[in-house]
């Protein structure tokens, strides 16, 4: 079973910070990720994503701060766009008052939580990035993640493929459902030819780009290739047939965006007991933040159903808080936190992918400075 890490949202945001009395001062600021290439998905194609970020510090101590990171996804993320700004405004105008933000203040803004969430904890470790200390940040360790390869032309997404599978990674990520689903099969079975699934495994990953109608069919077409699994074959919010598919697949369905929006406790288990699928996916930054995840992580360990975790395409200040915290909850199935390279002007952090795994190189250091002057 996962290590409970989190506990509480600000538990240890009191004892570090609570304890000297700081007088918490907060801000604000927009910036948008440029995608090195566009980046294909079954919901469309993205050439850059708008990341928030929320700055908290000491008033009596203003060198030291924390950072954390909103990210938004058109299409999947289910924050009040049209209220966010003011939203985000007023938590950072009311940061005394953090408890309230994180214990049910935000219902409608996942992402404002996550970022004030993260902000608040790597202030209280002294403003460093370092928000969860392990032998991960201490560079003794590093965590098994999948080789993302991105929705395209059959030739571009076959040269990503073989780029993933040289450099080391032993599982790879197919994002599928925008190019004809032969040329997509042909994709997995050219992999297969080279290598079995105890070499490489497959995950696919459809965003519910099937329809109710055709996706049993697809599932057994694909079940043929040994594939891991198949994340969110059909769209969210269609439980009744979702659980049929899990109840009947030869392919092991993993949920993704079936979880976004899902907030209170009693409705995750109904989810779950409801559709009961093979796995989980946990992207903290759709999801409200840590401790919203390990409730589902609880729930799925009680209903025996696997997880894992992924980040959602945030720069490296998202992704170093994602990792840090997925690698103490112990699961050693490849993660999802890979995407730190995708961005031409994406943060300078000690994250680095080596062999299919991601370290933490002490020897390179943070590289934000014109974030934080801005905000």
């Amino acid at each position: 079973m996962a290590k409970a890490y989190f506990n509480f949202p600000y538990l240890c945001i009191n004892q570090k910070l609570g304890m000297y009395k700081v007088k918490l001062k907060a801000t604000n600021c927009k910036y948008n990720l440029q995608f090195k290439r566009p980046a294909g998905t079954s919901r469309g194609v993205l050439n850059s994503k708008e990341s928030w970020f929320i700055i908290v510090y000491d008033e009596d101590n203003p060198g030291s701060k924390g950072v954390g990171e909103a990210g938004l996804l058109s299409g999947l993320s289910i924050d009040n766009l049209d209220a966010f700004e003011d939203k985000i405004d007023e938590v950072c105008e009311n940061i005394g008052n953090y408890k309230f933000y994180l214990e049910n203040g935000l219902p409608e803004f996942p992402a404002i939580r996550f970022a004030l969430e993260t902000a608040l904890i790597d202030l209280g470790n002294n403003g460093k990035r370092d928000l969860f200390p392990s032998d991960f940040t201490k560079g003794n360790d590093s965590i098994e993640i999948n080789g993302l390869v991105w929705m395209g032309e059959y030739n571009f997404m076959r040269q990503q493929i073989i780029e993933k599978i040289k450099s080391g990674f032993s599982c790879i990520k197919l994002k599928i459902g925008a190019i004809g689903f032969h040329e997509e099969i042909a994709l997995i079975k050219s992999i297969r030819k080279e290598f079995s699934e105890k070499d490489i495994e497959i995950r696919v990953d459809a965003n519910g780009a099937f329809s109710k109608e055709n996706a049993i069919e697809k599932l057994k077409t694909l079940s043929d290739f040994k594939l891991h699994s198949i994340e969110q074959p059909i769209k969210q919010g269609q439980w009744e047939e979702m659980a049929k598919l899990c109840e009947t697949s030869p392919l092991p369905i993993a949920l993704d965006e079936e979880l976004i929006g899902i907030v209170s406790i009693a409705e995750k288990r109904k989810l779950l007991e409801t559709i009961k699928p093979q796995y989980i996916i946990l992207k903290p930054g759709l999801l409200g933040g840590f401790q919203q995840s390990e409730e589902w992580i609880g729930l799925a360990e009680k209903n025996k159903i696997g997880w894992w975790v992924t980040s959602a395409l945030e720069s490296n200040i998202g992704l170093n808080a994602i990792a840090q915290w997925a690698y103490n909850l112990g699961n050693k199935m490849p993660q999802g936190l890979g995407t730190g390279q995708l961005f031409t002007n994406n943060f300078e952090s000690p994250l680095v992918i080596e062999k299919g795994r991601l370290h933490y190189k002490l020897g390179k250091k943070w590289e934000m400075g014109d974030l934080i002057k801005g905000c």
